[in-house]
């Protein structure tokens, strides 16, 4: 690829990233995670609820029943909760994991249930919040063309389900892993294992720039599956930091001892703690 043609390549890529992060869904209107158990969990911003929402929500929104099928939510009288608009006073929150999962909103905040390890969670956003305003750019290595490597997948005989560990404490993540892949920077080689996502694979990296210019618990980057020949392209450029470096309500992969390359991975995005924190004085 010409020079000149990647680099705006990297660049259409930074501006989608940001688009990501502030959209509806993005990560950065998270303001709270709340892990549920089984049984009536009472949700509003009256200090008597189980889940406290913030002050703009009303005193009690509703209450969500539990159990090992799923959540339910029945909504207080007089409060508004709508489902794609509509009102609703009833309502089966279908999951992240679901082929339809809900998303609820109330004024300006919203919320689904995510479902990690068998465990049920309700994630909660505030569509007005004030990260959004004063989201600070992003910062990155250069751009560097060195670190779009050519990577070579050594299958597994079986794909194998891994145990991965998470930002949450005693949460796991739990991905098919193909195999692992191998690759060279300048002259090394170094091996990464890979996920499974769809059609392409994905990697939680870390190196030695993790703690120091990049995040602690280490990156993320895609790359297509690989084709016959067993080759993908693994563009380190594209290397971004996980959810959680922006908030705590996030549940992130870290990466593995086995994908924590001992060299320095000088490209992608870059972590300041203070730019990436939420802002004071939220609630």
């Amino acid at each position: 690829m010409e020079p000149d043609a990647y680099k705006q390549e990297i660049l259409q890529w930074r501006t989608e990233r940001v688009a990501n992060l502030k959209s509806p869904f993005g990560y950065l209107n998270l303001v709270g995670l709340y892990w549920l158990e089984n049984g009536t969990t009472s949700i509003g911003a009256a200090a008597d609820n189980d889940i406290i929402f913030p002050d703009n929500a009303a005193p009690y929104v509703g209450e969500l029943e539990v159990s090992t099928d799923g959540v339910v939510l029945a909504v207080h009288p007089d409060t508004y909760v709508r489902y794609e608009g509509v009102p609703v006073n009833s309502i089966v929150i279908s999951d992240d994991t679901t082929t339809n999962p809900v998303a609820l909103t109330h004024g300006s905040l919203g919320w689904t249930i995510i479902k990690r390890d068998g465990r049920f969670a309700l994630r909660l956003r505030d569509f007005e919040h004030p990260a959004l305003e004063h989201f600070a750019p992003l910062t990155y290595y250069p751009i560097d063309s060195a670190l779009r490597v050519t990577a070579t997948l050594q299958p597994f005989d079986e794909p194998k389900v891994l145990n991965v560990g998470t930002t949450i404490e005693g949460l796991g993540y739990r991905p098919e892993s193909p195999g692992t892949v191998t690759f060279e920077i300048d002259g090394e080689a170094h091996e990464l294992e890979a996920y499974a996502s769809g059609d392409r694979l994905f990697f939680v990296f870390g190196d030695q720039t993790s703690g120091r210019e990049t995040y602690p618990a280490g990156r993320f980057v895609y790359a297509g599956w690989p084709g016959e020949d067993g080759k993908t392209t693994l563009d380190f450029n594209k290397s971004y930091n996980p959810p959680c470096a922006f908030n705590a309500f996030a549940t992130c992969p870290v990466a593995s001892p086995r994908n924590r390359l001992k060299t320095r991975i000088e490209a992608g995005e870059l972590y300041d703690p203070e730019t990436h924190s939420v802002p004071d004085g939220y609630h």
